[in-house]
């Protein structure tokens, strides 16, 4: 047969076609290679607010309460911001949130100011001191850990409890000794040592009214100065210039010696460490010891009069303040670990005594005429914050309570004040003392 002629069918097949998402034209339809969600109308920031404040079912048929409509407004703002769009590309920073997530009300507390603290200008107790000894050589007040407050008159010790308000005599010194020249207590409360004129000192047990040591032969002349170093080591100040230390556990004392005062010691302080030693004398120097050194680590003679009044500082332990007397007027304030004045107040009068402050950075004086006042400053600005005046001579004994609520000062005018410096903690057990009005010292000492 012709091949031209005859040619057997084909089979049916259909003609491919490309599908219509294989096309490799753009298509305006959205299919693509990744999935990305159509949010829609939950990108409207108008509707996200509705959400947000539109009551749960529970809470349809009843009244909103006034704090929980106060945090639904806090959230929204919170969480909105004043923003009308989730997303910016823009590099404009966020607004900081104006409080934390605490409900605002007409009725929100703010947060309290420190209340300014108020220090009464007039003593809180007065009493008559008789026969107290008025000489700028000697130290005859002191106030222990146990709250017991100290004081010489002339030949006797009394020590009054300012717990409880009663007052003991101690010991009355025969007339050999007499007046009483100093009084220092040791660290735990308990004992007390006494310098006598006649350069005797003597430890007693303070709980049985017991006298426990004499230390003798170890100053000539009155010993005007005490200092313990802990509950063993007692520092004792003469007349001629000499610093002993004496072990008081020991038969021989006298441990060591310190020689580089040509004159009266009138100021003797430990470090709260224990480490250093500062001295004040007649001599117009400063003198800074080591424990373990005979010769002095520091010589400071800035001074042009007695130095009476050295303390150091209880928040930084190289820092030690002096002042010096009627002809210097100022306070200086030294580097113990450079050696160096750090700065000079001038305070108008004789400094005669200096204390720190136990609750704030404040340094309180002592001075003479013309006010006889008692003056706190604001370390380090020394700013003058307060000035208490009340006695007629030269503030020459001044200590503070345990606490560091009270201070005590005695003068020549014969008077004891008691001024309260910092407010009294409010515990509920504590103690309460009696009352006791301005009073006099025969009543309550004698």
């Amino acid at each position: 047969m012709d091949a031209d002629i005859y040619r057997e069918p084909l089979p049916d097949v259909r003609r491919w076609r490309r599908p219509p998402w294989a096309s490799s034209r753009p298509t305006t339809r959205g299919f693509g290679d990744r999935f990305i969600p159509n949010r829609g109308d939950r990108m409207n920031m108008n509707i996200a607010e509705a959400l947000l404040n539109i009551p749960r079912k529970d809470e349809s048929t009843d009244e909103v309460s006034p704090s929980r409509a106060a945090y639904r407004k806090l959230l929204t703002d919170t969480m909105l911001q004043g923003r009308t769009r989730v997303l910016s590309f823009s590099n404009r920073p966020r607004s900081p949130l104006n409080s934390s997530l605490e409900a605002p009300s007409p009725t929100h507390i703010q947060p309290a100011a420190r209340k300014r603290r108020r220090i009464p200008q007039a003593p809180e107790k007065t009493l008559d001191a008789p026969d107290i000894v008025g000489d700028d050589r000697f130290n005859v007040l002191d106030w222990g850990n146990k709250n017991v407050l100290s004081i010489a008159l002339d030949d006797t010790v009394y020590m009054w409890n300012a717990t409880h308000g009663s007052t003991t005599e101690l010991v009355t010194v025969p007339e050999s000794s007499a007046p009483i020249t100093s009084v220092s207590w040791a660290p735990d409360g308990r004992h007390i040592a006494i310098g006598q004129y006649n350069s005797i000192v003597e430890l007693y047990d303070v709980t049985t009214e017991k006298l426990l040591r004499t230390l003798a032969g170890i100053h000539q002349g009155p010993v005007g100065s005490l200092a313990w170093n802990n509950n063993h080591l007692l520092t004792t100040g003469g007349l001629q210039g000499a610093i002993i230390n004496n072990d008081v556990r020991i038969q021989s004392h006298a441990v060591r010696s310190y020689r580089g005062h040509d004159d009266v010691i009138c100021g003797l302080k430990w470090s709260s460490c224990g480490k250093h030693l500062a001295s004040g004398g007649a001599d117009k120097l400063v003198n800074i010891w080591d424990v373990s050194r005979s010769s002095p680590l520091h010589r400071f003679s800035n001074h042009t009069s007695t130095v009476r009044a050295v303390a150091w500082c209880p928040f930084k332990d190289n820092l030690l303040a002096s002042g010096g007397g009627e002809t210097d007027r100022c306070i200086k304030f030294w580097n113990v670990g450079a050696g160096t004045c750090l700065k000079s107040v001038e305070t108008g009068s004789e400094v005669c005594g200096l204390l720190w402050s136990k609750h704030e950075r404040e340094l309180l004086s002592s001075h003479g005429p013309e006010k006889n006042q008692i003056a706190v400053w604001k370390y380090p600005s020394m700013t003058k914050i307060a000035e208490l005046t009340g006695h007629t001579s030269s503030v020459l004994y001044m200590t503070q309570s345990p606490d560091g609520c009270q201070v005590a000062s005695a003068s020549a005018d014969e008077t004891l004040k008691l001024w309260q410096i910092n407010e009294k903690s409010t515990k509920k057990n504590a103690p309460k003392s009696p009352y006791v009005g301005p009073t006099n010292m025969y009543s309550y000492i004698r």
